[in-house]
């Protein structure tokens, strides 16, 4: 059981963690010259690098290279391509933009989540967890009805995300460890890109020295908030860090509409106030769990 002093670090690394992922769109918005495909090869690359450098400092390679076998792969091979999809999509969406789907998409994950746990893993769910999950559902489908916009980034961010943690769930190793090794299988893609893009003549890398600062800025950027979210998590209940996520697309959907003015039609507002009342749903909920516990 955590202590007082625990949970209040807590909530500085995982609220620090869920601030910096809310503020990431400032970041991309920044590379919108640079092609996704590229973005998210820098993304990789550097992100393993100073990954590495941290598994080398606190001497965990033995034990990461003990659990890279068999399912635990198999698994993070499967993580990893999930990951790829969803960051490249979101990478796409703050490019083209769209970061109001975006943060739908982030706003829906936790609702999806506890139906995956339904579903795959036979967790029950109470009354209020049910009309939570229900509600979003509603509000999903009256978007789809009305057109739909870029509907399809919102439901690509959610399912990536929330099969990926789901298998990240079932996986039996350690964030940093799961992180370093789905890095180092997507490695070769990322390379081949890079090479690609720099035989094609289209590569930024080494060619823009203010474009190039960010993207090996790429490294930190990625890892930073992962860090922190991890340290927060050993911190703090599991209700808390799932109360904390809903800031991180509070943050981007503020952006979105106050900083780079998209525009959101009625058919938008109404899912958004469907969703929102879904996440407070499980919101209340999740507290009043914690108050019986």
């Amino acid at each position: 059981m955590t202590g007082p002093s625990d949970a209040r670090q807590g909530l500085l690394y995982g609220g620090g963690a869920y601030i910096l992922w809310g503020l990431l769109p400032f970041y991309l918005h920044m590379l919108a010259a640079v092609a996704p495909v590229q973005v998210l090869a820098n993304r990789i690359l550097w992100s393993l690098l100073l990954l590495l450098a941290i598994v080398v400092a606190t001497r965990r390679g033995p034990a990461l290279l003990a659990a890279a076998r068999g399912r635990v792969l198999m698994l993070l091979a499967a993580s990893a391509a999930l990951i790829a999809v969803n960051w490249f999509v979101y990478i796409w969406a703050i490019s083209n933009d769209h970061l109001v789907e975006a943060s739908l998409g982030y706003f829906i994950n936790p609702l999806l989540n506890v139906a995956l746990g339904m579903v795959l893993l036979g967790e029950r769910l109470s009354r209020v967890q049910a009309a939570a999950v229900i509600v979003a559902g509603i509000g999903v489908a009256i978007l789809a009805a009305g057109g739909g916009g870029a509907l399809w980034v919102s439901l690509v961010l959610a399912l990536s995300f929330g099969f990926y943690g789901l298998i990240r769930k079932v996986a039996h190793i350690d964030a940093l460890g799961g992180l370093t090794l789905e890095t180092l299988i997507l490695t070769p893609f990322a390379l081949a890109i890079l090479v690609q893009a720099e035989r094609s003549g289209s590569a930024v890398l080494w060619h823009d020295g203010w474009l190039t600062t960010l993207l090996l800025l790429a490294g930190p950027v990625t890892a930073a908030p992962l860090l922190l979210f991890a340290a927060g998590a050993k911190r703090l209940r599991y209700t808390t860090m799932g109360l904390l996520q809903f800031i991180a697309p509070t943050l981007q959907f503020l952006e979105a509409v106050l900083v780079y003015r998209e525009p959101i039609t009625a058919t938008q507002l109404a899912t958004f106030a469907l969703i929102w009342l879904g996440c407070g749903l499980y919101a209340w909920s999740s507290i009043q769990r914690a108050r019986a516990a």
